[in-house]
């Protein structure tokens, strides 16, 4: 029985990914409107109505637009931590509470036969995390929004199958570009954003010999480029002799198109 995944949405805009087993089917965010996730569903293809449950990173608008109508229009139990919780409810509309579920930083939970690890990333959200899917042997991991990759996330998310991991932005681009300053600072920042560079090197440190596939995400519309971001990645790569194109792939991600649901 195999993980598989789409990323049905990343970027500013709205993000949204999609985990299945055979037995077990996972939403992680819903950034965009309930009408525009029944319509990324409907393309890759799989249903909203056999969702199991939500997991929820943080209250950012573009990672929550969508989870109190989903919760509410398929009944489904949604899942975040305490201070995330707290900071999102008023934002999600009315849910039943025998919806809400707490689902904390730096702990394991098992969703039928998929185990999930979350862990903490540098943000400035209430108390932002993301995850580690664990299935048969194989593991996918989800990290995007942060403004920096720290050790502790190196040593947790290393040798993953594949990663869906944060390239926002293009330093340059965002340094000239139209964006006011204290925006500016608060990407660059600790809380902020990582630029492709940044992903780069990160991923040098973390890519191992299981590795197959790596989805460049939450890319900046005014900051980068998708073939700008996997030339900046795939360049440091391959000076570091990391097995690009010939062990893994480099792939991009979309604010309005799934990526095709893939086995890992």
């Amino acid at each position: 029985m195999s993980l598989r995944f789409s990323v049905l949405a990343s970027g500013s805009t709205g993000n949204a990914l999609y985990v299945e087993t055979e037995k077990q089917r996972l939403l992680v965010d819903a950034g965009l409107s309930g009408k525009k996730m029944e319509s990324l569903f409907q393309q890759i293809p799989a249903a909203l109505k056999d969702l199991d449950g939500i997991l929820v990173t943080h209250e950012h608008s573009d990672h929550i637009k969508g989870v109190g109508i989903l919760a509410r229009k398929y009944k489904l139990p949604v899942y975040a931590n305490e201070k995330t919780w707290k900071a999102m409810e008023h934002s999600l509309g009315t849910i039943n509470s025998g919806q809400k579920f707490h689902f904390e930083r730096g702990s394991v939970q098992s969703f039928g036969d998929i185990d999930v690890e979350s862990f903490g990333v540098s943000h400035d959200a209430a108390d932002p995390m993301f995850f580690c899917f664990h299935h048969g042997g194989r593991k996918l991991v989800l990290a995007t929004d942060m403004g920096y990759v720290s050790d502790q996330i190196k040593g947790m998310v290393r040798d993953a199958d594949m990663y869906v991991f944060e390239s926002n932005h293009d330093i340059n681009m965002l340094q000239m570009g139209r964006y006011p300053w204290n925006v500016k600072r608060r990407i660059l920042g600790d809380m902020g954003h990582v630029s492709n560079a940044d992903a780069a090197q990160a991923l040098t440190e973390i890519v191992g010999d299981k590795t197959s596939r790596i989805y460049l995400a939450h890319l900046s519309k005014d900051n980068n480029m998708k073939e700008l971001a996997k030339m900046t990645v795939a360049q440091v790569l391959n000076e570091q002799e990391c097995g690009i194109d010939h062990q893994f792939q480099l792939f991009d991600t979309d604010p309005e198109s799934p990526t095709s649901l893939v086995t890992v």
